[in-house]
């Protein structure tokens, strides 16, 4: 949907950093998008790279829960969804309430007798009540009616932020949680981490004298590409 070139393989998790990419729609709209790496069981705890990234999206206005609906393993596309709601609620269950939309990928990979039911487990397994869109990125199916009912999202939401007071003040009192919650799960991590160097096996066990911030990781922060269409 963008000119950005994330690497693409025949394999899971081939995202490693965050992919920005600017999305034109019609001549003179537009939006970006970010592509952040996929979630694993265990992320709001620090498994896989993904929940490095998750705090990216506090500022995001919209997620897309992507999912592949035929997966090169033997991967089960709605385990897969629940584990990807489950890991972004741990991590921030108020990141989990910001709009949400199911986008289910690779329909063009499934059989045509057996699509609908393919599409209707995975919304079942969710509960979900939201937009479901279902697309092939490959071959662009589906991806230009998303792109305009994204953007129609934003300028709708940008209208009533600016005529709607409440609603501004409400959404400005979710990204604040949102912030909170994001860095106090990745300083919890990182305090884990450091504790894991020491040898110490919880952090009632040390004292304030015996803290280093140096202990904490000093990582860089990740490799962003951002590419306009």
């Amino acid at each position: 949907v963008s000119a950005a070139k994330p690497k693409v393989a025949d394999y899971p998790f081939t995202t490693l950093v965050p992919n920005l990419g600017v999305v034109s729609v019609d001549r003179w709209k537009s939006f970006v998008v970010a592509d952040i790496p996929g979630l694993i069981e265990g992320a709001s705890d620090g498994a896989g790279l993904g929940i490095r990234f998750l705090k990216h999206l506090a500022r995001t206005r919209l997620l897309l829960h992507l999912v592949d609906m035929a997966p090169l393993d033997d991967t089960s596309a709605p385990d897969a969804a629940e584990v990807i709601v489950s890991e972004l609620t741990k991590f921030s269950p108020s990141l989990a309430e910001r709009d949400r939309w199911l986008v289910l990928n690779k329909c063009d990979q499934i059989l045509e007798e057996e699509h609908d039911a393919r599409v209707k487990e995975i919304v079942d397994r969710l509960g979900w009540t939201g937009p479901v869109y279902v697309i092939s990125a490959i071959s662009k199916l589906g991806t230009e009616r998303l792109c305009h009912d994204i953007m129609r999202y934003m300028e709708d939401r940008a209208d009533r932020l600016a005529a709607d007071p409440a609603y501004k003040e409400e959404l400005a009192e979710l990204d604040q949680r949102i912030e909170d919650e994001a860095r106090a799960q990745l300083q919890a991590l990182d305090d884990q981490r450091a504790l894991r160097r020491s040898g110490v096996k919880s952090v009632h066990d040390i004292g304030d004298d015996d803290w280093d911030e140096e202990d904490v990781d000093d990582e860089d922060g990740p490799e962003i590409i951002y590419v306009r269409d």
